[in-house]
């Protein structure tokens, strides 16, 4: 079992930026990919972005693509999310997650792939 800490939010104007983090514990060499999501209230947990363990190969959803980077610490276990450009959309509780090996018939950005969970650190942008 992995364990999953967020910090980082806040509240910040738009086209401000922020930078998460999520530190891991406990079984850390089973993670095979880590991911960041987020939910508005009122809203479906939706996947932001995600990087492999084993190589930084990264992915994001089309509405954050130019304005957040993944990126990993591997060695210290660490997992970050920076955030520029923010916008009043991308307001919500922010997740990081992490998924083990195996064979999936989800996609990358699906929840049902990822098995531990942090709390979740808030973010709010304002107009």
């Amino acid at each position: 079992q992995v364990q999953l800490v967020e910090s980082g939010g806040g509240s910040v104007q738009a086209g401000g930026s922020l930078r998460l983090s999520c530190a891991a514990s406990g079984n850390t060499d089973s993670r095979y990919l880590m991911g960041w999501f987020r939910q508005a209230p009122g809203q479906e947990r939706e996947g932001v972005a995600y990087i492999y363990m084993s190589d930084d190969a990264a992915g994001y959803i089309d509405s954050v693509k130019g304005r957040f980077t993944i990126s990993q610490d591997t060695a210290k276990n660490a997992l970050f999310l920076q955030m520029n450009s923010l916008k009043p959309e991308d307001s919500g509780i922010y997740y990081c997650a992490a998924a083990s090996r195996g064979l999936f018939t989800v996609g990358l950005f699906d929840k049902r792939r990822y098995n531990s969970w942090g709390q979740g650190t808030q973010v709010t942008v304002s107009s």
